[in-house]
């Protein structure tokens, strides 16, 4: 889930117009990312995301308010809107057991509330009106508060991701699959790199 940056603090928000508060911000952020995105064409490769997907989602309460959206480009996959599952068309590439860890993990986040939890940081530190008099000295604190609970949502997702492939027949296997496939990654501020995923992700689940 990327929907997070710090360059948020920098770009975003300076640009808020007169009168929003930073969900405000946060939400409008996160639509103009979506709707610069370019949506992927009907074909074999977004049919077999779409059944992942279904399989998957239908093992989820039928409370949880989820949707996929397919698309091309250089994003993987990530979760806009708290309900909004972005996934690329090259997921259908994939061996199943791996697309299913993808999409799964996504759907943590779906499940998990993400969404809710960083915008209730991101209104603690910043209430009522965006301006760069409430922004500017708190943004390095909430940067750091918000990068950390970034990563505990990644380590959390990956987990909750692994639990839901079990009840399709997956194991861990399928994740550290993933993991090697997509290459190992250093971290970043919105997510930990691989070697520390796989550590949390082996320390939190039992012995298959």
């Amino acid at each position: 889930m990327r929907w997070l940056a710090l360059t948020i603090l920098g770009i975003t928000l300076a640009t808020a117009a007169r009168g929003e508060d930073i969900v405000d911000v946060l939400r409008r952020s996160q639509q103009q990312r979506l709707d610069a995105m370019a949506r992927a064409p009907a074909s074999p490769r977004t049919r077999a995301v779409q059944h992942s997907f279904e399989q998957l989602r239908a093992l989820l309460p039928s409370s949880i308010e989820v949707e996929l959206c397919m698309i091309e480009g250089p994003i993987l996959a990530e979760t806009l809107h708290g309900h909004i599952v972005v996934a690329n068309e090259s997921l259908g590439d994939l061996p199943e057991g791996e697309r299913l860890f993808v999409l799964a993990h996504e759907l943590g986040h779906v499940v998990g509330g993400h969404w809710l939890q960083m915008s209730q940081v991101y209104r603690r530190w910043i209430p009522g009106e965006v301006t760069p008099e409430q922004t500017d000295p708190v943004a390095t604190r909430l940067g750091r508060e918000a990068s950390l609970l970034a990563h505990r949502q990644e380590f959390d997702a990956d987990a909750f991701a692994v639990q839901l492939l079990r009840q399709v027949g997956r194991s861990s296997d399928d994740a550290y699959a993933a993991f090697l496939h997509l290459g190992m990654q250093q971290d970043t501020a919105t997510h930990p790199g691989t070697r520390k995923r796989v550590a949390s992700l082996r320390a939190a689940l039992p012995t298959e």
